[in-house]
This record gives C-alpha cells, structure tokens and sequence, in this order.
C-alpha cells in the first residue's frame, strides 16, 4: 500500500476522538462499497485521463453532507495521491485498516525502508499541515529543526530514539516528556510519529526532511500577488479562491500593487509561477514577433516573398518586362505581331 496513505490514515485516527471512530469506520466502509457497487462511479475514479486533482475534488464534493469530516478528508486524499486504477483497492485498504485499528484498540506500523518510511511520515504530516495557519506551519518548521538539532547533537538520547528493540510506545513517552508544554501540539503530534512510523535508525534524518516538508507546504499556503492596479475585495475573495482549489488548501495572499505591470496579476505560489500581467502579455507577444522573423520589409513582402520561388527574389519586373513576358506567351515579340 502506498506509504503516504498508510500516514495520512494514522493523521486522522489520531485526530479522531474514541467516540467519533466508530462513525469513521463506519462511513469509510459505505464509501468503498458504493465504489464497489457503483458502475459509473468506478470508471470516474479509474479513469486514467482525469487529472488526480479533479479526482480529490470530485470524491470531496460526492462526499460532502453524506460522510463526516474525517472520512470526507481521508477517502478524497486517497482518491487524489495514487493512480486512477488503484483507487478503489486503496480505499479497500483504508477501510480495513480502520475496522483493525477499531478492533484491536491501536495500529503498529510496519518496518518499512527508507524512502517508504519517510514517505509515510510525509503523508502523516500532510494532514497536520492542513488543519494549521501559514504561522502555526512556520511554528513547527523552527520547532522540528530545533529538536532535530538536539537529538543530533546528544548521543545518548539519539541511541534511545534509535533503538528499534525498545518499543515504540516508551520511546514515544520520551518524546513526550522532551516536549511536553514547550512546543505546538502539531510539533509534538509530528515527532511522535517519527519515532513510531519512521524508520528507527533515521531519526535525525526524518526530522530534518520533515523541517523541509514544513517549509514546502508554508510556500503553497502563501501566494504573493503582484498587481498592476489596486485590487479590491471581492477581487482578493475570488483569487483566494481560485488559488486554494489550485494548492488544494486555503492560501494566504500578500497582495503588492506595481503599476510597472500596467494590469492583471502575477502570482506565486510555491514553485508555481502564473503571470496574467499586461506586460507580461506584451513581453510574450514581442518574443513572439522577434522569433517569427521580423525585418524591415514587413510582414506584408515578407509574407509574398515566402511564396516566390528562388528565381522570383529581388525586385517585381518592370512594365515593359511584363509586357515582353506576356508577348513571349503569344509567340511575339515586345514590338508587335509585325516584328
């Protein structure tokens, strides 16, 4: 199964309080027989040519009012993170997973590999970021990186985190205990996890790839604007609300008015660049006309010249040459039918 929904399915047991998963449990199992049972909605989720961000929305919107939050979040983030056909055994997966976790009380992960083991963590920390501000993210990032620091440099604790033979549950109460009342809860959540979802012996490491995880998921939830001309409040509503269907979560915009743009808006957002500019276009358009072989003939005799062949080149005949021409077609000469 794919590590990344194994983590963002522990996210969400964890956010779920004991009274609440039996109802979690319960609607996950109806989502995955109604994908089971029903035709059209299957080929939609295993249709390969449906992008996986119109898969998230789709599953989200079907969901919204019939399942609880916690079972909406989850179904629709499996629906959007694997390929189009393993859709329907990924949310076969989640369902048993959850009756075993119900059953059983608690879930131990599995030892998996390197990547694997940070890609879990990873899908965890996917549903922590989504419930925090682009603050609260900023928090977490200084909070991880500066536990990661501490492990890394005390020798004796980073060899208990590490130690796989101890169980998970005591080596997540020393975490407990090291950051109990000092930092965010979704710090304390986060490296709780690494001790018990990720690899044991790659502590340190997780963390600080998680601190860059966190540093990743602050961008996409920042979209700077800038503006040609001031931009007024519904304006800012309905960008805010284009660009949060674009990140997949609701983004903060910090919105800058240069007049040197003319119109339209430039945004970034994360490593994604989209220029709606005036300028922008103009820029466009010139890089076009340079390209497309302007000279100061024109686009006019530029154009006639494309269409002569190599002897047609240089200068149109003169009147006498045409008329010569046209003689020559008749079998006369340039003087007359008497020459």
């Amino acid at each position: 199964m794919n590590p990344a929904i194994q983590g963002y399915t522990a996210a969400v047991l964890d956010a779920t309080p004991e009274p609440a998963r039996q109802a979690l449990v319960s609607d996950v199992a109806a989502v995955d027989r109604l994908l089971r049972r029903n035709a059209g909605l299957h080929a939609a989720m295993t249709d390969v040519v449906v992008p996986p961000r119109a898969r998230h929305d789709v599953f989200a919107e079907l969901l919204t009012a019939k399942v609880e939050v916690p079972a909406l979040r989850l179904c629709a983030y499996v629906a959007g993170v694997v390929h189009a056909q393993e859709v329907p055994a990924a949310i076969a997966w989640v369902a048993s997973r959850l009756r075993q976790v119900a059953e059983q009380g608690s879930g131990t992960e599995e030892l998996l590999g390197h990547r694997e083991a940070r890609e879990r963590v990873g899908g965890y920390a996917a549903c922590v970021f989504e419930d925090l501000s682009v603050a609260e993210i900023e928090t977490v990032e200084d909070e991880l990186f500066r536990f990661a620091r501490i492990v890394g440099s005390t020798p004796e604790l980073r060899a208990l985190l590490s130690d796989r033979d101890l169980p998970a549950s005591l080596r997540r109460a020393v975490v407990d205990d090291l950051l109990e009342g000092k930092a965010h809860p979704a710090t304390r959540r986060l490296a709780d996890y690494v001790v018990t979802g990720g690899r044991p012996r790659d502590v340190t490491g997780t963390l600080d790839w998680l601190v860059e995880q966190a540093a990743a998921a602050r961008g996409w939830r920042v979209a700077r604007v800038r503006a040609g001309q001031e931009v007024d409040a519904g304006e800012r509503r309905q960008l805010s609300e284009t660009l949060s269907r674009l990140a997949g979560s609701p983004v903060e915009l910090q919105v800058t008015v240069d007049p040197a743009l003319l119109a339209g808006v430039n945004v970034e957002i994360g490593d994604l660049e989209l220029d709606a500019t005036a300028r922008g276009r103009l820029e466009r358009l010139r890089e076009h006309v340079m390209t497309g072989g302007w000279t100061d003939l024109g686009f006019g005799r530029l154009e006639r010249s494309a269409h002569r062949g190599p002897a047609e080149e240089g200068l149109p005949a003169t009147a006498g040459e045409q008329a010569g021409e046209r003689g020559a077609d008749r079998g006369t000469g340039p003087a007359g039918p008497g020459n």
